[in-house]
């Protein structure tokens, strides 16, 4: 089955197939919402759709990320998407692709189908998911000493800097950002977060102990990410008391569902206990520098 520039025409369908797989599918729905099919800014995308669009959604972010979501691709489709991806960087002369993100099945198909699996790789990790109903959130494992007087702020309440030097170590230790670059990518995120009103800091006994926020939202689901602890003061729940107060907060406003991502094993304890539950695992790809799979037939992107 082709891929296709996705039209006007496709919206109903790819929304509906976006929304019928929210977990992994958060990312290209938040783009298209805030971009449409032809804008400009950096997470704008190049749609693609796989038939008729139920059958399969490509979004590749004029900054060069490339977001998945056909569970039913073949390794020839995934071949196809990929000449697409290198004639699309090769048109607008933009960076190299710089990663691909998707539910796990499908990002290392893809990766295995385009060779790009033998590529050189900044981070490759598989994050194992968890999905929770807000009326299913557990506050009772908050009940602890250590999290008396447990207050959540807006990270305005918080000083900038010790916010952007949280959010560069998150940069090294969870993206593997270098570190000659985590600082200056850690304010824009800062910025961002505070322009978003997104992410919220925890105190307690007058000292700021954890960030929470979420990285994508839409009215009735969010997708957490950023959450961060310092390592002195990680071992006592603060990270998991930010977000359970942070999705308290969010289930006033309305919101129903919350999805995520864990970074390892310790933090999937850590949302288990406030009730979520496991579902499918997403990918993160960052590629080390502008990728030359070898496609079938030997040839080499260009």
């Amino acid at each position: 089955m082709s891929w296709r520039p996705a039209q006007d025409g496709d919206l109903a369908a790819i929304h509906d197939l976006l929304r019928r797989n929210v977990a992994s599918s958060m990312f290209l729905l938040i783009n298209l919402r805030d971009h449409g099919l032809h804008g400009a800014e950096a997470k704008a995308m190049r749609l693609w759709v796989r038939g008729s669009g139920n059958g399969g959604v490509a979004g590749l972010t004029n900054d060069g990320t490339l977001l998945l979501q056909a569970a039913e691709a073949s390794a020839a489709d995934w071949h196809e998407l990929q000449q697409l991806v290198e004639q699309r960087l090769a048109e607008t002369s933009s960076q190299p692709q710089v990663g691909v993100l998707g539910e796990t099945t499908q990002a290392r198909r893809y990766l295995a189908a385009t060779g790009l699996n033998q590529h050189p790789k900044r981070l490759d990790r598989d994050e194992p998911g968890l999905a929770l109903s807000l009326t299913d959130l557990e506050l009772r494992s908050l009940d602890r000493p250590q999290l008396k007087g447990a207050t959540l702020h807006p990270l305005s309440a918080a000083p900038r800097p010790m916010l952007v030097q949280w959010r560069a170590a998150y940069h090294q230790e969870i993206l593997g950002t270098p570190a000659t670059e985590a600082v200056a990518v850690a304010s824009q995120d800062i910025d961002s977060y505070l322009l978003r009103d997104s992410h919220r800091v925890l105190n307690i006994a007058d000292r700021w102990v954890a960030m929470t926020g979420f990285n994508a939202q839409l009215p009735e689901v969010v997708q957490i990410g950023g959450v961060y602890t310092p390592p002195e003061q990680r071992g006592h729940g603060y990270a998991r008391c930010a977000l359970a107060l942070h999705l308290k907060e969010a289930h006033a406003a309305g919101v129903e569902q919350a999805v995520l991502f864990a970074a390892g094993e310790a933090a999937v304890r850590a949302y288990r206990a406030i009730g979520f539950q496991p579902i499918g695992g997403y990918s993160l790809i960052l590629f080390d520098h502008a990728p030359q799979p070898a496609m079938a037939g030997g040839a080499s992107a260009s």
